[in-house]
């Protein structure tokens, strides 16, 4: 039975070598990158398989030794062959205690650096790597790598089987690489016939998730020959080889996982949990309850539920359905899943688009004033045009001047509504990013062309009507099929390092207009003050005027009709008028009359102002007694 575990041994050896092999050509010539990394897998299986294979060797050429010695021991009968030292009488399991010190960690080891070495070199292959499954040959290297799934598979579960039933630790590690690499052609099969479901990223997919176990087996390894150093050694107890991934052995043997949780009930419970019958149920029909379970998943996949306000594309086998390519509001039947897709669109919500900014991680403390000088995302600086240029100052000869213009931080929002959902879904890869590049170079021209005052001011709105027309006139032209309703300009503002000397420009402006127009103001009142005190004065002068010719022409008139009267009689005219002057230069001079009797009448003008201005007024005091 030994030889037949070695030949066991052999036999995972070669078929590793040669699935490792075979699969490597196979997928450089289909451009199968899974089937690269797959077949790496199974070249660490067949460098697993030699030095078990090695080591069953050994431990055969012991046996056989103690054999021959048992024999001559019972023949002979003399104690003179055993008077030699041991390491001269048990050559074999002198080597093999050597072999299994040194060599296997030493293997151990270059295992280790094999797998991280290979799932880092492997990780930035793929990060570069554009090569995709030839639609033309995928057929032949799918049938290749369920062939060797199969193969594998058959060959790994008779190993493990052997392995279990007899109790044969070397040959385990061979039979659990033999069944992961059978499960992982399964898995690249399943990757390269993906190129006909339209899948073309799915076998680039699988790859970077082999890598990823890759890495993990790594570590395992790592961890192991750790462990492995700190490990009591008890002797007569033959322990676990370390080149034997249990990792391995569990993706190859995943049902080892129903009977390490049977064990661990039974230790927590404290009783036979493995022999109830609701757990002999379930081992016995795991198979068909994951049917059922995947039998319901399918039937399950037959409804589609699309949303009010939104519209869905029905696709069979990768090809719009003709007749039913969209879908409505409401429940629709079609194809089990992977026969038939949907692919849900917002149709009638209005979508929104950022030219220039991305928003960094939300705070939920943050104020709900943005201000300019506080940076409040990753945003993008553009080039803006200046038409008023300062003074230049002056240069030394041969300085070159600054640029007219200047650099805008812009927030633009563009909100936008799928109108033609098969020209949104199928005429591009991907439309939204398209629209956003699209709004992107409008956004450019438009700043461009543009004068930073104007459009930071008065023309800002008249500058996000024209730019949503330009940039609906460029979706039109490349029929995505959506309609931009806004552009929104409120968020453009200069960058946040010169945000706050752009606000000292801008006070100082206001500052200057408004002086401005207090000047104009005070210009204003002051001529119209002048104005009306011209007015004032040339209206008196006028007044004045004509009241001396109109005074003029009445003394010249009275005058005219005077001069009869003083031709009659000059004397009474001149008396008369005397009088007459007299009594208009004396109206507020006070008149004393003082008449007496048996006299002629005498009449005196006494011009000079009375001492006692109440002489009529005064009073005599009463005579004393």
């Amino acid at each position: 039975m030994e030889r037949n575990i070695q030949r066991y041994g052999l036999i995972n050896l070669l078929v590793l070598l040669l699935a490792a092999a075979c699969g490597y050509a196979v997928a450089r010539y289909a451009g199968s990158l899974a089937g690269q990394v797959a077949s790496l897998f199974a070249g660490l299986g067949a460098l697993v398989g030699l030095i078990s294979w090695f080591q069953m060797r050994l431990e055969e050429s012991e046996r056989l030794e103690k054999l021959e010695l048992d024999e001559l021991a019972r023949t002979k009968g003399s104690a003179t062959l055993f008077e030699a030292g041991k390491d001269e009488t048990f050559p074999a399991q002198r080597s093999r205690q050597q072999f299994e010190k040194y060599f296997v960690p030493a293997f151990t080891f270059l295992v280790f650096l094999v797998q991280a070495g290979g799932a880092f070199l492997l990780w930035r292959w793929l990060a570069k790597a554009d090569a995709a499954v030839n639609p033309t040959r995928w057929m032949i290297t799918a049938a290749f790598f369920a062939v060797s799934f199969l193969v594998l598979f058959i060959l790994g579960r008779f190993s493990a089987t052997i392995a279990r039933l007899e109790d044969h630790r070397l040959l385990r590690p061979g039979a659990s690489y033999t069944l992961l690499s059978a499960f992982l052609c399964a898995i690249t099969a399943v990757g390269v016939a993906g190129v006909s479901l339209e899948f073309p990223r799915a076998d680039l997919q699988i790859a970077r998730g082999l890598c990823v176990l890759l890495g993990l087996v790594s570590l395992e390894t790592l961890f192991t020959l750790i462990f492995e150093i700190y490990r009591p050694r008890v002797k007569g107890k033959i322990g676990r080889p370390l080149y034997d991934s249990r990792l391995v052995g569990l993706l190859g043997q995943p049902e080892g996982l129903i009977t390490t949780a049977a064990e661990v009930l039974d230790y927590q419970f404290g009783f036979k949990v493995s022999d109830t019958w609701f757990y002999r149920f379930f081992e016995r029909n795991l198979a068909w309850l994951l049917l059922i379970q995947l039998g319901v998943f399918l039937i399950s996949s037959c409804f589609v539920l699309v949303d009010s306000g939104e519209q869905a594309l029905l696709e069979r086998f990768g090809r719009p359905v003709p007749g039913h390519e969209i879908l409505g509001p409401g429940l629709h039947l079609k194809s089990p899943w992977p026969i038939s897709k949907v692919y849900r669109y917002r149709t009638e919500q209005i979508q929104t688009v950022t030219v220039g900014f991305a928003e960094d991680d939300k705070d939920e403390h943050a104020s709900p004033v943005i201000l300019w000088a506080v940076g409040h995302g990753k945003e993008d600086n553009f080039l803006v045009a200046n038409r008023e240029q300062a003074p230049a100052a002056e240069t030394k000869a041969g300085d070159r001047k600054a640029p007219p213009v200047s650099l805008l931080t812009v927030n633009i929002p563009i909100q936008f509504q799928v109108t033609n959902l098969v020209a949104w879904a199928y005429h591009h890869q991907d439309s939204s990013n398209l629209l956003q590049q699209i709004a992107s170079r409008e956004v450019v021209r438009q700043l461009v062309s543009a004068d930073l005052n104007e459009i930071m001011s008065h023309g800002r709105l008249e500058a996000g009507e024209r730019l949503r027309e330009q940039i609906q006139a460029a979706t039109d032209a490349h029929k995505l099929g959506a309609r931009i309703l806004f552009v929104g300009l409120q968020g453009i503002h200069p960058p946040v390092k010169v945000a706050p000397e752009y606000t000292k420009v801008v006070a100082e402006t206001q500052r200057k207009k408004a002086k401005i127009l207090a000047a104009q103001a005070e210009a204003i009142s002051t001529n119209a003050f002048a104005g009306a005190r011209a007015f004032t004065a040339v209206s008196t002068a006028e007044a004045e005027r004509q009241r001396l010719e109109v005074t003029a022409v009445a003394r010249a008139a009275a005058f005219t009709n005077q001069i009869p009267a003083f031709n009659a009689a000059p004397s009474v005219y001149m008396q008369r008028a005397y009088f007459q002057t007299f009594a208009r230069a004396t109206a507020d001079a006070r008149k004393y009359v003082l008449l007496t009797t048996n006299t002629q009448d005498v009449i005196e003008f006494d011009l000079k102002d009375s001492v006692l201005r109440d002489y009529g007024s005064l009073t005599v005091p009463a005579p004393k007694r």
